[in-house]
């Protein structure tokens, strides 16, 4: 069994070399090939699927419920204002700065050492898998997606995402609507014509203004914002049609195709596309996963941003170290310290978990 302080100074390794190996979503070959030999130098044997990489704890029981842990190795392209190289790891005041330090490269190691520290455990009441998956970051068909089939049925997911290692225990959905205005081309110098941009904005302020009624608990309200338009080509040309495209970010209180239908009764623009596929997730708040954290302190929220935790069909949990705003910045870094809490955390959490669920099934 790896001591804590080991579990931690190997992380931080790792997410060094991890750093200084773009991964651009797509290209996590090296990243992937850094993580299968940190895994294989502790003789733990491993199954690459693409660019994602899977293991399971040594004891692993068909018969027993699975804990998948998951977090993703591929990256952003770096914004402009970087002040260093961010493929070069820098240490500065207790921090690590690099590109993917954030995100998600802190909670992808934190996540890897907690693994280690339960790889050969006998005993466990559950089944452990860890899968360190790319395309995360672009919705990619070879991320998470790719490998679910591999592994299988899943009882219970904790997805590595910054989040302070707050625990939050629902995640918004996203649903992006491509919508079209119609109306009547005609000369701008005469009275003649319907602006398709007029019939537009009839229903742009009508987004900017319903409320759904029924508000999560956890997540708020049901949140529509109009993000891009599109119309005309000429100057001197009343515009016939009018594009824009509406990012709607849902909870649980609603399925997304109750939210569609109620913005088809509402509006009168054509609606040419509609993604559904990218639900709310969430987990009972008496979940024992969840009575464990509230026990020993860790903080219960909710998170308006998506993840990988939208493909996992099982209660899932995000929760890790670092903070969401930091990512996609330039000079994203990570505090040294909040990768050895989170650790520790993750560790404690899941001991705490197997102790009680092994109590219940005494």
């Amino acid at each position: 069994m790896y001591d804590l302080q080991r579990l931690q100074s190997d992380a931080y390794v790792l997410l060094k070399q991890l750093i200084a190996s773009p991964s651009f979503s797509g290209q996590e070959d090296k990243t992937a090939a850094l993580i299968e030999r940190f895994l294989a130098e502790r003789q733990i044997p491993t199954k690459r699927i693409h660019n994602n990489i899977i293991a399971r704890n040594k004891y692993f029981d068909a018969q027993k419920p699975t804990l998948l842990l998951n977090s993703h190795h591929d990256t952003v392209r770096p914004v402009n204002g970087w002040q260093s190289d961010p493929f070069t790891p820098t240490e500065k005041d207790g921090k690590l700065i690099g590109l993917g330090s954030n995100d998600a490269g802190a909670p992808l190691v934190s996540l890897l050492a907690t693994f280690v520290r339960f790889y050969d455990v006998p005993d466990l009441p559950y089944n452990i898998v860890i899968a360190a998956t790319g395309e995360e970051e672009n919705s990619g068909a070879h991320g998470i997606r790719s490998v679910l089939p591999e592994i299988g049925h899943i009882d219970l997911a904790i997805v590595g995402e910054p989040t302070g290692m707050e625990m939050a225990v629902a995640e918004k959905g996203l649903m992006v609507l491509r919508c079209r205005a119609h109306g009547k081309a005609g000369h701008a110098a005469r009275d003649v014509g319907e602006n398709a941009i007029l019939n537009a904005m009839e229903d742009i302020r009508w987004f900017a203004s319903y409320r759904f009624p029924k508000v999560s608990a956890n997540l708020g309200p049901v949140k529509m914002t109009v993000t891009m338009i599109h119309a005309g080509e000429l100057h001197n040309v009343v515009p016939d049609r009018c594009d824009f495209t509406v990012d709607v970010r849902t909870t649980e209180m609603y399925s997304n195709e109750e939210i569609l239908n109620t913005i088809k009764e509402n509006i009168q623009s054509e609606i040419l596309k509609a993604s559904l596929n990218l639900r709310p997730s969430s987990i009972p708040t008496e979940h024992p996963l969840v009575r464990v954290a509230r026990k020993i302190g860790i903080k219960t929220t909710g998170s308006p941003t998506l993840s990988d935790q939208t493909y996992i069909q099982a209660p899932s949990v995000k929760m890790g170290p670092g903070e969401s705003p930091r990512s996609h910045t330039a000079n994203e870094f990570i505090f040294k310290k909040e990768l050895e809490d989170g650790i520790e955390t993750y560790i404690r959490l899941l001991e705490e978990f197997f102790s009680r669920e092994k109590e219940a099934s005494a």
